[in-house]
């Protein structure tokens, strides 16, 4: 429309300033629907990644609302499970790295270790970073929920108070409700909405809707629900690799890693604080530091080879998707836009665009 060869009449010209117009005025309203929207958007996402489970069930489980039930119930257990189990190691964890902090800081028989085992200036960085405020307030933190709290304050704030509000736990309890609720009805009406939206089109516009349709749905699958298979699988073996050496907080920096890994490639950041949990543990145990560290790069290299190897091309095929850059630069823009609810739709709105794009756009000036 914008990068054709016909010229600009003012007819044109105020068509492309009223469609302009008409999206800025869409974002402005999403902008202000956010609170009401969050909730919806959460349960959306989370329908479309559980809708498949709920299918493999439904063909042992033929009525749908049996099937919807009985995926959340596994779904809800499995994650009740996974916490009983996992939180009071990452507790203990945590307990014992502040323990460690505190002797660090406080110039114990392991801080004099670390200051005559490292070189001076990175010994001097350690210890600066491990004084700060914000370590020492995370490693004092004695219950988990209570540093769950904090951590989702510091790095969603506007979600943090959304579910919080001014009532608090109360506003909490009803927004996580909300949620559950629209997750419930999306994923028994799910079939259905997938078919009632392409009756509600016109009949000249549903065979270009479809085809965009189409490739949003391909891409989705490989780039949303691929992803997010690829990541979690990433974040078990990190925290496996990461328990087998013995590397303190293990478990929760894999977890954290599986969670970055959810833009390609961006678990790399993860090698600073692994590695500095890997000196904080040599001088600790009195190993050595060149065996802890090349221990702790040997499993970002194996689970890096397992997922470049075995996960991509089982799970998202061999199809070039969204490079990293791109999915970086849609986080900021959309989260810029709208905050959290942008994070949110960040991706599916540009596989969209893109799908839109390479649909119709890039055809027209193919064959202009």
């Amino acid at each position: 429309m914008i990068f054709d060869n016909k010229p600009y009449t003012l007819d044109r010209i105020v068509r492309i300033s009223i469609t302009a117009g008409l999206l800025w005025g869409l974002v402005w309203l999403l902008d202000y629907l956010s609170a009401v929207l969050i909730p919806f958007a959460v349960a959306l996402l989370l329908a479309y990644l559980i809708n498949p489970f709920v299918l493999v069930i439904q063909k042992k489980v033929p009525n749908r609302i049996l099937a919807v039930f009985i995926s959340l119930f596994f779904l809800m257990a499995s994650v009740a499970l996974l916490g009983w189990l996992l939180i009071p190691i990452i507790v203990a964890d945590l307990a014992n790295m502040g323990r460690i902090v505190t002797d660090f800081v406080n110039d114990s028989d392991l801080a004099e270790q670390a200051a005559d085992r490292l070189p001076p200036h990175i010994w001097e960085a350690i210890k600066e970073f491990l004084v700060s405020d914000q370590v020492r307030d995370f490693f004092r933190t004695d219950n988990f929920w209570e540093l769950f709290e904090s951590l989702v304050r510091k790095a969603l704030p506007g979600a943090w108070g959304l579910l919080t509000g001014t009532a608090s736990f109360i506003m909490g309890l009803v927004g996580l409700a909300i949620i559950i609720l629209y997750l419930i009805f999306l994923l028994l009406d799910y079939e259905k909405l997938k078919k009632l939206w392409k009756d509600m089109l016109p009949i000249n516009y549903q065979g270009p809707v479809m085809a965009v349709a189409r490739d949003f749905q391909l891409a989705m699958s490989r780039y949303f629900r691929g992803q997010a298979e690829v990541a979690s699988i990433v974040g078990i073996l990190f925290s496996i690799g990461f328990w087998i050496i013995d590397l303190p907080m293990g478990i929760l920096l894999g977890l954290t890693l599986g969670i970055l890994n959810m833009v390609p490639y961006l678990q790399v950041v993860g090698l600073i604080p692994a590695f500095l949990l890997a000196l904080v543990h040599a001088v600790e145990t009195g190993n050595s530091f060149w065996l802890v560290l090349g221990l702790t790069a040997s499993v970002f290299v194996v689970v890096q080879t397992i997922q470049d190897t075995i996960l991509v091309p089982k799970i998202m095929g061999h199809v070039t998707g969204l490079s990293p850059v791109i999915i970086l630069l849609s986080l900021s823009i959309w989260g810029k836009l709208l905050g959290f609810l942008g994070l949110l739709i960040a991706l599916p709105m540009t596989c969209l665009i893109l799908a839109y794009y390479k649909r119709f756009l890039a055809h027209k000036s193919r064959t202009s």
